[in-house]
Protein backbone atom coordinates (compact mmCIF):
# COMPACT_ATOMS: atom_id res chain seq x y z
CA UNK A 1 0.00 0.00 0.00
CA UNK A 2 3.19 2.47 0.65
CA UNK A 3 3.01 2.82 -3.58
CA UNK A 4 -0.50 4.41 -2.96
CA UNK A 5 0.07 6.64 -0.62
CA UNK A 6 3.09 7.97 -2.68
CA UNK A 7 0.40 8.80 -5.64
CA UNK A 8 -1.66 10.71 -3.26
CA UNK A 9 1.17 12.75 -1.61
CA UNK A 10 2.43 13.68 -5.30
CA UNK A 11 -1.35 14.52 -6.09
CA UNK A 12 -1.62 16.69 -3.25
CA UNK A 13 1.83 18.09 -3.05
CA UNK A 14 2.10 19.32 -6.48
CA UNK A 15 -1.18 20.98 -6.68
CA UNK A 16 -0.74 23.10 -3.68
CA UNK A 17 2.83 24.61 -5.27
CA UNK A 18 1.66 24.76 -8.74
CA UNK A 19 -2.19 25.48 -9.10
CA UNK A 20 -1.83 28.23 -11.55
CA UNK A 21 1.43 27.17 -13.59
CA UNK A 22 1.22 25.22 -16.30
CA UNK A 23 4.48 23.40 -17.57
CA UNK A 24 5.91 20.81 -19.64
CA UNK A 25 4.40 17.34 -18.67
CA UNK A 26 1.29 18.90 -16.14
CA UNK A 27 -2.30 19.30 -17.10
CA UNK A 28 -4.37 21.39 -14.78
CA UNK A 29 -8.33 21.82 -15.55
CA UNK A 30 -10.42 23.53 -13.34
CA UNK A 31 -14.15 23.19 -13.07
CA UNK A 32 -15.76 26.09 -11.65
CA UNK A 33 -19.65 25.03 -11.39
CA UNK A 34 -21.73 24.92 -8.61
CA UNK A 35 -21.62 21.43 -6.12
CA UNK A 36 -24.64 19.16 -7.67
CA UNK A 37 -25.04 15.48 -7.43
CA UNK A 38 -23.03 13.18 -9.84
CA UNK A 39 -26.44 11.54 -10.25
CA UNK A 40 -28.57 14.75 -11.27
CA UNK A 41 -24.96 15.42 -13.50
CA UNK A 42 -25.10 13.62 -16.94
CA UNK A 43 -22.66 10.46 -16.67
CA UNK A 44 -21.47 10.42 -20.09
CA UNK A 45 -20.21 6.86 -19.97
CA UNK A 46 -19.93 3.71 -17.51
CA UNK A 47 -16.98 1.78 -17.27
CA UNK A 48 -17.34 -1.60 -15.20
CA UNK A 49 -14.63 -3.45 -13.99
CA UNK A 50 -15.66 -6.63 -12.44
CA UNK A 51 -16.93 -10.18 -11.73
CA UNK A 52 -19.89 -12.32 -12.51
CA UNK A 53 -21.80 -9.76 -10.40
CA UNK A 54 -21.12 -6.83 -13.45
CA UNK A 55 -20.66 -9.31 -16.59
CA UNK A 56 -23.59 -9.07 -18.82
CA UNK A 57 -21.73 -11.54 -21.23
CA UNK A 58 -18.50 -11.29 -21.29
CA UNK A 59 -17.56 -14.64 -20.21
CA UNK A 60 -20.87 -16.69 -21.88
CA UNK A 61 -19.12 -14.47 -25.29
CA UNK A 62 -15.95 -16.19 -25.41
CA UNK A 63 -17.04 -19.62 -24.04
CA UNK A 64 -19.05 -19.38 -27.59
CA UNK A 65 -22.44 -19.02 -25.63
CA UNK A 66 -21.52 -22.25 -23.45
CA UNK A 67 -21.29 -20.77 -19.92
CA UNK A 68 -23.45 -20.10 -18.44
CA UNK A 69 -26.05 -22.08 -20.26
CA UNK A 70 -29.02 -20.16 -21.37
CA UNK A 71 -31.51 -21.08 -20.33
CA UNK A 72 -32.12 -21.43 -17.01
CA UNK A 73 -29.91 -18.54 -16.83
CA UNK A 74 -30.33 -15.52 -18.84
CA UNK A 75 -28.87 -14.33 -22.27
CA UNK A 76 -25.26 -15.32 -20.64
CA UNK A 77 -26.07 -13.37 -17.31
CA UNK A 78 -25.09 -15.58 -13.98
CA UNK A 79 -29.00 -14.86 -12.96
CA UNK A 80 -32.19 -14.97 -13.98
CA UNK A 81 -32.30 -11.36 -15.69
CA UNK A 82 -30.15 -8.30 -16.05
CA UNK A 83 -27.73 -7.86 -13.58
CA UNK A 84 -27.44 -4.79 -11.74
CA UNK A 85 -25.03 -2.50 -14.05
CA UNK A 86 -27.46 -2.98 -16.59
CA UNK A 87 -30.07 -1.64 -14.09
CA UNK A 88 -28.05 1.07 -13.11
CA UNK A 89 -27.49 1.83 -17.02
CA UNK A 90 -31.51 2.02 -17.22
CA UNK A 91 -31.78 4.93 -14.57
CA UNK A 92 -28.70 6.80 -16.11
CA UNK A 93 -29.57 6.49 -19.34
CA UNK A 94 -26.55 4.12 -20.84
CA UNK A 95 -25.86 0.69 -21.85
CA UNK A 96 -21.92 0.19 -22.43
CA UNK A 97 -20.81 -1.81 -24.73
CA UNK A 98 -19.50 -5.42 -23.71
CA UNK A 99 -15.42 -5.97 -24.07
CA UNK A 100 -15.89 -8.69 -25.93
CA UNK A 101 -18.39 -6.41 -29.10
CA UNK A 102 -15.76 -3.69 -29.54
CA UNK A 103 -15.17 -5.10 -32.87
CA UNK A 104 -18.47 -5.09 -33.70
CA UNK A 105 -19.47 -2.09 -32.43
CA UNK A 106 -18.80 1.30 -31.37
CA UNK A 107 -18.69 2.32 -27.42
CA UNK A 108 -20.72 5.59 -26.96
CA UNK A 109 -21.80 4.63 -24.04
CA UNK A 110 -19.05 2.88 -22.33
CA UNK A 111 -17.27 -0.51 -21.92
CA UNK A 112 -17.95 -2.98 -19.24
CA UNK A 113 -14.93 -5.56 -18.82
CA UNK A 114 -16.42 -7.61 -16.47
CA UNK A 115 -16.09 -11.56 -16.40
CA UNK A 116 -17.54 -14.12 -14.76
CA UNK A 117 -14.67 -15.69 -12.15
CA UNK A 118 -12.05 -12.87 -12.59
CA UNK A 119 -9.79 -12.22 -9.51
CA UNK A 120 -8.80 -9.26 -8.09
CA UNK A 121 -5.96 -9.35 -9.57
CA UNK A 122 -4.77 -10.19 -13.44
CA UNK A 123 -6.13 -13.29 -13.81
CA UNK A 124 -9.43 -15.76 -13.69
CA UNK A 125 -10.14 -17.54 -10.33
CA UNK A 126 -12.65 -20.10 -11.16
CA UNK A 127 -10.32 -20.81 -14.84
CA UNK A 128 -6.67 -20.09 -13.68
CA UNK A 129 -5.37 -21.39 -16.80
CA UNK A 130 -7.48 -19.09 -19.31
CA UNK A 131 -6.23 -16.02 -19.92
CA UNK A 132 -9.58 -14.05 -19.01
CA UNK A 133 -8.28 -10.56 -17.26
CA UNK A 134 -9.20 -9.97 -13.57
CA UNK A 135 -10.24 -6.70 -12.26
CA UNK A 136 -6.41 -5.35 -12.02
CA UNK A 137 -6.02 -6.78 -16.00
CA UNK A 138 -9.33 -5.08 -16.86
CA UNK A 139 -7.93 -1.71 -15.94
CA UNK A 140 -4.38 -2.34 -17.23
CA UNK A 141 -6.15 -2.98 -20.57
CA UNK A 142 -8.51 0.04 -20.47
CA UNK A 143 -5.28 3.24 -19.35
CA UNK A 144 -2.77 1.11 -21.70
CA UNK A 145 -5.28 1.76 -24.35
CA UNK A 146 -5.82 5.26 -23.19
CA UNK A 147 -1.81 5.90 -23.32
CA UNK A 148 -1.16 4.10 -26.49
CA UNK A 149 -3.97 6.01 -28.27
CA UNK A 150 -2.80 9.68 -26.51
CA UNK A 151 -6.09 10.01 -24.51
CA UNK A 152 -7.05 10.72 -20.97
CA UNK A 153 -9.87 9.23 -19.35
CA UNK A 154 -13.42 10.62 -19.79
CA UNK A 155 -14.06 12.80 -16.86
CA UNK A 156 -17.46 12.94 -16.90
CA UNK A 157 -18.01 9.07 -16.96
CA UNK A 158 -18.52 6.44 -14.13
CA UNK A 159 -16.27 3.50 -13.50
CA UNK A 160 -16.76 1.15 -11.44
CA UNK A 161 -14.66 -1.60 -9.61
CA UNK A 162 -16.14 -4.50 -7.92
CA UNK A 163 -14.48 -7.66 -6.76
CA UNK A 164 -12.49 -9.55 -4.37
CA UNK A 165 -15.03 -12.42 -3.43
CA UNK A 166 -13.51 -15.07 -6.46
CA UNK A 167 -9.97 -14.69 -4.74
CA UNK A 168 -11.45 -15.88 -1.53
CA UNK A 169 -14.05 -18.63 -2.50
CA UNK A 170 -12.18 -20.04 -5.82
CA UNK A 171 -8.74 -18.84 -4.98
CA UNK A 172 -8.52 -19.76 -1.80
CA UNK A 173 -7.06 -16.61 -0.15
CA UNK A 174 -6.89 -16.57 3.47
CA UNK A 175 -5.23 -12.88 3.97
CA UNK A 176 -7.16 -9.68 2.49
CA UNK A 177 -3.85 -7.72 1.72
CA UNK A 178 -3.25 -9.00 -1.86
CA UNK A 179 -6.81 -8.24 -2.85
CA UNK A 180 -6.80 -5.00 -1.25
CA UNK A 181 -4.22 -4.26 -2.78
CA UNK A 182 -5.23 -4.73 -6.21
CA UNK A 183 -8.35 -2.96 -6.18
CA UNK A 184 -6.73 -0.41 -4.59
CA UNK A 185 -3.81 -0.18 -7.46
CA UNK A 186 -6.97 -0.66 -10.17
CA UNK A 187 -8.74 2.76 -8.49
CA UNK A 188 -5.32 4.79 -8.51
CA UNK A 189 -4.57 3.71 -11.76
CA UNK A 190 -8.03 5.09 -13.07
CA UNK A 191 -7.32 8.43 -11.28
CA UNK A 192 -3.80 8.21 -12.66
CA UNK A 193 -5.64 8.38 -16.10
CA UNK A 194 -8.30 11.06 -15.18
CA UNK A 195 -11.11 9.13 -14.23
CA UNK A 196 -12.84 11.69 -11.60
CA UNK A 197 -15.76 9.57 -10.62
CA UNK A 198 -14.59 5.94 -9.29
CA UNK A 199 -17.54 3.85 -7.71
CA UNK A 200 -16.30 0.84 -5.65
CA UNK A 201 -18.51 -1.67 -3.75
CA UNK A 202 -17.42 -3.72 -0.88
CA UNK A 203 -18.56 -7.82 -0.35
CA UNK A 204 -21.19 -9.26 0.98
CA UNK A 205 -20.98 -12.06 3.28
CA UNK A 206 -19.21 -14.53 1.71
CA UNK A 207 -20.11 -17.13 4.54
CA UNK A 208 -23.71 -17.15 3.78
CA UNK A 209 -24.13 -18.03 0.41
CA UNK A 210 -25.77 -20.97 -0.13
CA UNK A 211 -22.38 -22.58 -1.74
CA UNK A 212 -20.75 -21.97 1.41
CA UNK A 213 -23.42 -21.80 4.52
CA UNK A 214 -22.62 -24.31 6.90
CA UNK A 215 -19.89 -25.57 5.55
CA UNK A 216 -16.33 -26.16 7.28
CA UNK A 217 -15.34 -22.83 5.96
CA UNK A 218 -18.06 -20.63 6.43
CA UNK A 219 -17.13 -18.75 9.40
CA UNK A 220 -13.61 -18.28 7.81
CA UNK A 221 -15.52 -16.34 4.98
CA UNK A 222 -17.36 -14.38 7.22
CA UNK A 223 -14.14 -12.82 8.75
CA UNK A 224 -12.89 -12.67 5.53
CA UNK A 225 -15.53 -10.49 4.42
CA UNK A 226 -15.53 -8.63 7.43
CA UNK A 227 -11.50 -7.98 6.97
CA UNK A 228 -11.29 -6.84 3.18
CA UNK A 229 -14.49 -4.69 4.19
CA UNK A 230 -12.85 -2.88 7.02
CA UNK A 231 -9.41 -2.59 5.28
CA UNK A 232 -11.06 -1.65 1.51
CA UNK A 233 -12.75 1.39 3.24
CA UNK A 234 -9.16 2.27 4.70
CA UNK A 235 -7.87 2.29 1.45
CA UNK A 236 -10.70 4.24 0.23
CA UNK A 237 -10.45 6.80 2.79
CA UNK A 238 -6.78 7.58 1.68
CA UNK A 239 -7.85 7.40 -1.81
CA UNK A 240 -9.84 9.95 -1.82
CA UNK A 241 -7.67 12.18 -1.09
CA UNK A 242 -6.16 12.50 -4.42
CA UNK A 243 -7.53 16.46 -5.36
CA UNK A 244 -10.54 16.14 -7.61
CA UNK A 245 -11.76 12.09 -7.32
CA UNK A 246 -14.65 11.64 -6.18
CA UNK A 247 -14.22 7.83 -4.69
CA UNK A 248 -18.02 6.78 -4.21
CA UNK A 249 -18.02 3.98 -1.16
CA UNK A 250 -21.17 1.63 -2.10
CA UNK A 251 -22.19 -0.65 1.11
CA UNK A 252 -23.70 -3.55 0.02
CA UNK A 253 -22.64 -5.66 2.61
CA UNK A 254 -25.27 -3.84 4.54
CA UNK A 255 -28.30 -4.24 1.92
CA UNK A 256 -27.55 -7.94 2.35
CA UNK A 257 -27.42 -7.62 6.05
CA UNK A 258 -31.10 -5.88 5.82
CA UNK A 259 -32.18 -8.64 3.23
CA UNK A 260 -31.48 -11.59 4.83
CA UNK A 261 -32.45 -10.30 8.39
CA UNK A 262 -35.72 -8.18 7.33
CA UNK A 263 -36.85 -10.35 4.09
CA UNK A 264 -40.61 -9.50 4.19
CA UNK A 265 -39.35 -5.39 3.49
CA UNK A 266 -38.23 -6.65 0.21
CA UNK A 267 -40.85 -8.70 -0.71
CA UNK A 268 -38.28 -11.91 -0.18
CA UNK A 269 -39.40 -15.27 1.49
CA UNK A 270 -36.01 -17.65 1.25
CA UNK A 271 -32.81 -15.66 1.75
CA UNK A 272 -31.11 -19.33 2.16
CA UNK A 273 -31.46 -21.40 -0.46
CA UNK A 274 -30.50 -21.07 -4.02
CA UNK A 275 -33.73 -21.34 -6.53
CA UNK A 276 -31.59 -23.37 -9.24
CA UNK A 277 -30.59 -26.48 -8.03
CA UNK A 278 -27.63 -27.00 -9.18
CA UNK A 279 -23.93 -28.12 -8.38
CA UNK A 280 -22.14 -24.81 -9.49
CA UNK A 281 -19.51 -27.29 -11.16
CA UNK A 282 -21.71 -28.43 -13.68
CA UNK A 283 -22.80 -25.21 -14.32
CA UNK A 284 -19.06 -24.58 -15.26
CA UNK A 285 -18.91 -27.32 -17.45
CA UNK A 286 -22.33 -26.20 -19.16
CA UNK A 287 -24.18 -29.47 -17.69
CA UNK A 288 -27.52 -28.11 -16.38
CA UNK A 289 -29.64 -31.24 -17.48
CA UNK A 290 -30.08 -32.52 -13.84
CA UNK A 291 -30.44 -29.40 -12.53
CA UNK A 292 -34.33 -28.66 -11.32
CA UNK A 293 -35.41 -25.50 -9.26
CA UNK A 294 -37.29 -24.75 -6.14
CA UNK A 295 -41.25 -24.78 -6.31
CA UNK A 296 -42.50 -21.18 -6.10
CA UNK A 297 -41.38 -17.73 -7.94
CA UNK A 298 -37.75 -16.97 -8.33
CA UNK A 299 -38.39 -13.27 -7.44
CA UNK A 300 -39.44 -14.24 -3.91
CA UNK A 301 -35.81 -15.66 -3.42
CA UNK A 302 -32.60 -13.96 -2.81
CA UNK A 303 -30.49 -16.59 -4.74
CA UNK A 304 -30.75 -17.98 -8.21
CA UNK A 305 -28.03 -19.95 -7.83
CA UNK A 306 -25.52 -20.94 -4.93
CA UNK A 307 -23.46 -18.20 -5.56
CA UNK A 308 -25.34 -15.35 -7.62
CA UNK A 309 -28.46 -13.23 -6.70
CA UNK A 310 -31.63 -13.08 -8.85
CA UNK A 311 -31.90 -9.92 -11.04
CA UNK A 312 -34.34 -8.63 -8.01
CA UNK A 313 -31.71 -8.46 -6.28
CA UNK A 314 -29.58 -7.37 -8.44
CA UNK A 315 -32.58 -4.26 -9.23
CA UNK A 316 -31.87 -3.27 -5.71
CA UNK A 317 -28.16 -3.45 -5.89
CA UNK A 318 -28.81 -1.07 -8.77
CA UNK A 319 -31.05 1.16 -6.41
CA UNK A 320 -28.27 1.01 -3.45
CA UNK A 321 -25.76 2.48 -5.87
CA UNK A 322 -27.82 4.88 -7.33
CA UNK A 323 -28.37 6.31 -4.31
CA UNK A 324 -24.50 6.70 -3.53
CA UNK A 325 -24.33 8.59 -6.71
CA UNK A 326 -27.61 10.71 -5.07
CA UNK A 327 -25.15 11.43 -2.23
CA UNK A 328 -22.09 12.33 -3.47
CA UNK A 329 -21.07 15.99 -4.82
CA UNK A 330 -19.27 16.81 -7.79
CA UNK A 331 -15.48 17.77 -7.64
CA UNK A 332 -14.81 21.67 -8.80
CA UNK A 333 -10.73 20.98 -9.42
CA UNK A 334 -9.40 18.30 -10.95
CA UNK A 335 -5.32 17.77 -10.91
CA UNK A 336 -3.83 15.15 -13.81
CA UNK A 337 -0.14 14.74 -13.85
CA UNK A 338 -0.51 12.88 -17.30
CA UNK A 339 3.35 11.81 -17.57
CA UNK A 340 3.02 9.81 -14.47
CA UNK A 341 0.70 7.61 -16.00
CA UNK A 342 3.05 5.00 -18.13
CA UNK A 343 5.83 5.13 -15.06
CA UNK A 344 2.77 4.17 -12.66
CA UNK A 345 1.21 1.94 -14.61
CA UNK A 346 4.50 -0.49 -15.49
CA UNK A 347 5.10 -0.22 -11.44
CA UNK A 348 1.12 -1.63 -10.95
CA UNK A 349 0.68 -4.45 -13.97
CA UNK A 350 3.59 -6.73 -15.48
CA UNK A 351 3.75 -5.56 -19.03
CA UNK A 352 3.32 -9.98 -19.79
CA UNK A 353 0.18 -10.34 -18.06
CA UNK A 354 -1.58 -7.05 -19.39
CA UNK A 355 -1.42 -8.03 -23.14
CA UNK A 356 -2.65 -11.39 -21.81
CA UNK A 357 -6.52 -9.86 -22.36
CA UNK A 358 -5.89 -7.58 -25.26
CA UNK A 359 -7.19 -10.48 -27.56
CA UNK A 360 -10.95 -10.77 -26.14
CA UNK A 361 -10.95 -14.63 -28.28
CA UNK A 362 -9.27 -16.35 -25.76
CA UNK A 363 -9.31 -19.69 -25.37
CA UNK A 364 -11.65 -20.88 -21.82
CA UNK A 365 -9.96 -23.87 -20.61
CA UNK A 366 -11.28 -26.09 -18.17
Amino acid sequence: MQLIGVIVYKFKHKISIKKEIITAGFLILSFMSPLKSLAAAKISKIYVFGDSLSDAGNFYNVSKSYIPPSPPYYKGRLSNGKVWVEYLGDELGLSPTLFTDLKNSTPSEGINYAFAGSSSGLGNATVPKSLLPGVLGQVGLFTRYLRESNQQADPDALYIVWGGGNDYVFGGATDVTQTITNLSRSVALLALAGAKNIMVINLADLGKLPLTSNKPNSAQLTTLTQKHNTALAASLNTLSSIPGVNIIPVDINSLFIKLQTSPSQFGLTNVTDAYLLCNFEDILQGNVNICGSQSGNSDEYLFWDSIHPTTRVHNFVAQTALEALNEQPLSTYWYQESGNLQLVEQQLIPKNRVLAGQSFHTKVEN
